[in-house]
């Protein structure tokens, strides 16, 4: 993606401070691992790479001001890409949903206790996000908020960050575990059920082609939710710009303004220091 890297730590903690001097008020940490295994040991490990970036970042004096959220999945850790155990069964390898929870909620707590303000699970797993907030209530971490990636689809726009991120799943697809596209209704249900098991605040992925569902979500739930304008739209959108076709700033402020008018209180973007300059 133009303009975007995968980052060393001493580079990682260089960048939040930058993002401190522009106005932004949190980052969202992922990380790629040296190696990766079958129970993304990387994911849960204490001297992680994520962990050991909250900790350097958190240890910068004017990255305090930033709010610190952690991705948790599998997938950038696991050695067949998907976002969680997978096991071999009738039909040939599937990913088992509930011995993935277990790993998930290690995950959690390892990176609030790294210093993690937010955790975010990604992974879709039924049950995940109470599985979280049991695993970090024993760890005495009951304040740290739970964002959800409540309402996250089988999408096509995800290719440039699974290949920056070298997660694609190396057979199959997510769909068993990500949601159906054409499916405004289950949206609503996972949201709800996600809310039920303490879910403190929701996250919508992608975020302009679905624009309705943020809306739906909005008129709905009185909870902060924000919109992930992921890599393909960033991407999609560079492309244009490339070719001339259309003017940059005008064009990426326009389609964040679309996603806040859907709803969303906040944006997670790869556009955010382009942004906020223009703003």
């Amino acid at each position: 993606m133009p303009g975007v890297f995968n980052l060393s730590i001493d580079e990682a903690v260089k960048e939040a401070e930058e993002a401190v001097k522009l106005g932004i008020g949190g980052l969202l940490l992922f990380g790629l691992p040296e190696t990766k295994d079958e129970d993304a040991t990387g994911a849960w490990d204490d001297d992680g790479i994520v962990q050991r970036s909250l900790r350097a970042i958190k240890a910068t004096a004017p990255s305090k001001e930033l709010v610190l959220i952690a991705d948790v999945c599998l997938c950038e850790y696991t050695s067949h890409g998907h976002c969680g155990i997978v096991v071999e069964g009738k039909d040939g390898f599937e990913v088992e949903n509930d011995s993935s929870l277990d790993l998930l909620g290690k995950t959690a707590a390892s990176l609030a206790h790294a210093g993690a303000d937010i955790v975010a699970p990604s992974d879709m797993m039924d049950g995940r996000v109470g599985e979280i907030r049991r695993a970090l209530d024993e760890e005495g971490l009951e304040n740290t908020p739970i964002l959800s990636y409540a309402s996250k689809f089988a999408s096509a726009f995800y290719g440039p960050f699974r290949e920056a991120a070298d997660s694609a799943p190396q057979f199959g697809d997510r769909r068993s575990y990500q949601m159906d596209g054409a499916n405004a209704r289950e949206a609503m249900r996972e949201i709800e059920l996600d809310l039920a098991e303490g879910a403190d605040m929701i996250l919508m992925k992608p975020a302009m082609p679905y624009q309705d569902i943020i809306l739906a979500a909005r008129q709905r739930f009185e909870i902060p939710i924000g919109a992930y304008q992921v890599s393909g739209e960033y991407s999609m959108l560079q492309a244009a710009f490339e070719r001339g076709w259309l003017e940059p700033k005008r064009a990426m402020l326009e389609s964040l303004l679309g996603l806040r008018r859907a709803g969303s209180d906040f944006i997670v973007t790869y556009f955010a220091k382009e942004a906020a300059a223009a703003l």
